[in-house]
């Protein structure tokens, strides 16, 4: 039987209808670096759906390119972005803000979320410290939306904090890489519109989200980031053949396909908690979006690599561990029932 492929969920390529908008469009010519009519069009739905007609829209070619390059344009030479100690950039992103100038003011989180207090009194001590001048000044917040855990802000937590940011003149930036995810899951409250209203730059996943790859930003007052374009050809992110990224989310927001592909890993992402669970295996945290978080002894998890690809999360104790599992808007239902056939043997041959 074929390995099961749950290590991430940008394993496939891309979806059909998107591919097929590709193909459809393959020999056209246009105009380069996003400014042909496919970009103009995805950028209307784009902004139709955020309730943000005003709005910029931006398509760049990956998630890291688009953090480093919108947090850049946001900071001053002396700032540097809050984020949670488990925050993409603060973990995963190989020091791409740093290399950029910027440090990243890493706070304490919960299951992968900044709390508003939290902000509000590290940047009431900052602030309130006279030695602050010889010190990197907090210029703004970055969460994600789901977040690393898989977890979501409420509309609530996210209000209060862009009250805080705008309490202390902080700029509000939320990561969506899984923003389909989100915004499918049940237990969401926060809308497209919602996050364009709270947030001064938000982006769009596509690379995680049914695109071959790209991501497109939202920056609700243009006037905010006016050279942004410029900006981001100097980080490298800005593609020539720009039309790729705009037939891609063309497809993506035409005939709510974006939804339509986050229910469905929602849906992958649920029947594989209940195999874990009808398994007798724990989950070890609560994520109601695509990404599914194991708890195993060492000896479990040898037995899972053998025929499941899965990332490895973090060490809990000295005997066992979390891995993740993610679905994506290609898992199977088949693929989720595999996998609760393999955990059954693992904990039959550990009972035996």
């Amino acid at each position: 039987m074929d390995r099961l492929l749950l290590a991430s969920d940008y394993q496939e390529g891309a979806h059909p209808a998107v591919l097929r908008r590709l193909a459809e469009t393959n020999m056209e010519k246009t105009s380069g670096y996003g400014t042909d009519e496919f970009c103009a069009a995805a950028g209307d739905k784009i902004r139709a759906a955020c309730g943000c007609p005003d709005a910029a829209v931006h398509f760049l070619v990956g998630g890291t390119q688009t953090n480093a390059t919108v947090i850049d344009a946001l900071l001053g030479p002396c700032q540097g972005v809050i984020a949670p100690e488990s925050g993409h950039i603060s973990t995963h992103e190989a020091g791409a803000i740093e290399f950029g100038g910027h440090k990243v003011l890493a706070l304490p989180q919960s299951l992968g979320k900044l709390d508003a207090e939290t902000i509000r009194d590290f940047c009431s001590a900052f602030f309130g410290d006279q030695n602050r001048e010889h010190m990197v000044e907090p210029g703004m917040v970055y969460v994600s939306q789901p977040t690393e855990f898989g977890t979501l802000y409420s509309l609530s937590e996210l209000t209060a904090i862009s009250e805080v940011c705008r309490e202390y003149s902080l700029r509000l930036y939320l990561d969506g890489a899984r923003l389909a995810y989100a915004l499918a899951c049940e237990k969401n409250d926060v809308s497209l519109s919602d996050i364009a209203r709270l947030c001064d730059a938000f982006y769009i996943g596509g690379t995680k989200c049914g695109a071959l790859f790209g991501e497109a930003v939202v920056i609700p007052d243009p006037k905010l980031l006016p050279r942004f374009f410029t900006i981001t050809k100097q980080h490298g992110a800005l593609l020539a053949k720009g039309r790729l990224l705009g037939v891609q989310f063309d497809a993506l927001f035409t005939d709510g396909l974006y939804m339509e592909i986050g229910r469905s890993a929602i849906l992958a992402a649920d029947r594989m908690r209940e195999a874990v669970k009808g398994a007798n295996f724990c989950l070890a945290l609560d994520s109601p979006t695509n990404q599914v978080f194991l708890l195993l002894e060492n000896s479990e998890a040898e037995l899972l690599s053998e025929s499941v690809d899965f990332s490895f999360w973090e060490r809990r104790d000295a005997s066992h561990i979390v891995v993740r599992l993610a679905a994506s808007w290609a898992t199977t239902p088949d693929e989720a029932d595999r996998l609760g056939a393999v955990l059954r043997r693992i904990k039959a041959s550990a009972g035996a």
